[in-house]
């Protein structure tokens, strides 16, 4: 019996034809930069999200615009460093449910081969200071899908999720 498409079943997805209601998917970029056994983190401040902690320079890809452009426009905006996309190295990939606002969302670690450029704090209105933490010993008051995915980096996990059940 052909129980495919019956009524009261979810229907079966058909090769090249797209979901009628595919799920919707944040993508943030964070660059992972390290020097010496310490990671760069930026004090969050006046931010909806995570205001008062520590967390990677980062942000979310805007329309039209791939993932290695986002980090690369993100490293420019936030630290005044130049990458080139080629330059870019995946490290991690975090699959996030937000608790916050049941959102799905891809985080997408990133380290840079090389960059040119001195880092500096270029938004002073968002972060409050930049630090290096040595990656055993991150601060208290971090982001924790940050500190999570620093973690995995550290042991080598390419991929992980945080906030579903299991």
């Amino acid at each position: 019996m052909n129980r495919i498409n019956e009524p009261g079943r979810p229907p079966v997805p058909v090769p090249g034809k797209p979901a009628a209601n595919p799920p919707a998917l944040v993508i943030g970029v964070h660059l992972v930069l390290l020097d010496e056994g310490k990671v760069l983190l930026g004090l969050r401040k006046n931010t909806s999200y995570a205001a008062g902690m520590w967390h990677l320079p980062a942000g979310h890809m805007e329309p039209g615009e791939p993932v290695s452009r986002s980090m690369v426009r993100e490293a420019e905006e936030e630290l005044g460093i130049t990458i080139a996309e080629d330059d870019l190295v995946l490290v991690h990939t975090l699959h996030h449910l937000d608790a916050d606002d049941g959102r799905s969302r891809l985080q997408l670690f990133f380290r840079p081969a090389r960059h040119r450029g001195h880092i500096s704090n270029r938004e002073p209105h968002k972060c409050a200071q930049l630090s290096w933490w040595p990656l055993d010993q991150l601060p208290e008051a971090i982001v924790p899908y940050t500190a999570h995915a620093l973690g995995e980096i550290t042991r080598g996990s390419a991929l992980s999720t945080v906030g579903w059940s299991a």
